[in-house]
């Protein structure tokens, strides 16, 4: 099992010796309380991001107000999860045809020192037309990951190069950006689109 699919199954299972993540008073709190944030919000997930995306043109949180807002942490070279997820997310777009224009997908790098606005350019075109790249200064992502309750670190390789280890999940928010929940790692477009089909008809 590749690492990141191992690490989201230690959040899924809640496991008390799972890795670090997110920032509380200056520490680091576990994978595993920050998975009983996001099922139980035991606090406020999400919230604001001033990022850059693919075109070179900054975007905030506010620029997706009045959509429902699927949202994805990753990185472009991550081998497995994270093109998995977004060929998803991709479907579901596809499947609900004309009523997918109410709802926007968008990613974020979680390795902005490879991920620049170009690479990001040539990526997110492979998945959808209508999926938003964002990349930004390592302090904004962190910040913007931080509020969503992302796990994530660099990890050294034997041959001076690093990849990234993170949670993967994808993020339903609303059209006022409040956060609905999340969908683990490996749903299908089907299961997403089961839970946001309500919530398309709703205003």
């Amino acid at each position: 099992m590749r690492r990141a699919a191992a690490l989201a199954l230690l959040l899924l299972l809640g496991h008390p010796g799972a890795l670090p993540a997110g920032d509380e008073g200056g520490q680091r709190r576990s994978a595993a309380a920050l998975m009983d944030v996001l099922m139980w919000n035991r606090e406020p997930v999400g919230g604001r991001f001033a990022l850059v995306d693919q075109n070179g043109r900054t975007r905030t949180d506010a620029d997706f107000r009045g959509r429902l807002l699927l949202l994805y942490f990753g990185f472009t070279s991550c081998p497995d999860v994270c093109p998995t997820d977004l060929q998803e997310i991709a479907r579901a777009l596809d499947l609900l045809g004309a009523e997918g224009e109410a709802l926007q997908p968008v990613f974020i790098t979680l390795d902005p020192d490879r991920d620049t606005t170009a690479l990001l350019a040539e990526y997110v075109p492979n998945f959808h037309p209508r999926l938003i790249g964002l990349t930004g200064c390592s302090e904004s992502i962190r910040e913007a990951a931080d509020a969503y309750k992302v796990f994530y670190e660099r990890v050294a390789r034997p041959d001076g190069s690093y990849t990234i280890d993170h949670s993967a999940f994808v993020y339903l928010m609303d059209r006022a950006g409040t956060y609905l929940g999340f969908f683990p790692p490996g749903t299908s477009a089907e299961r997403m689109l089961a839970i946001i089909r309500p919530h398309l008809s709703s205003r």
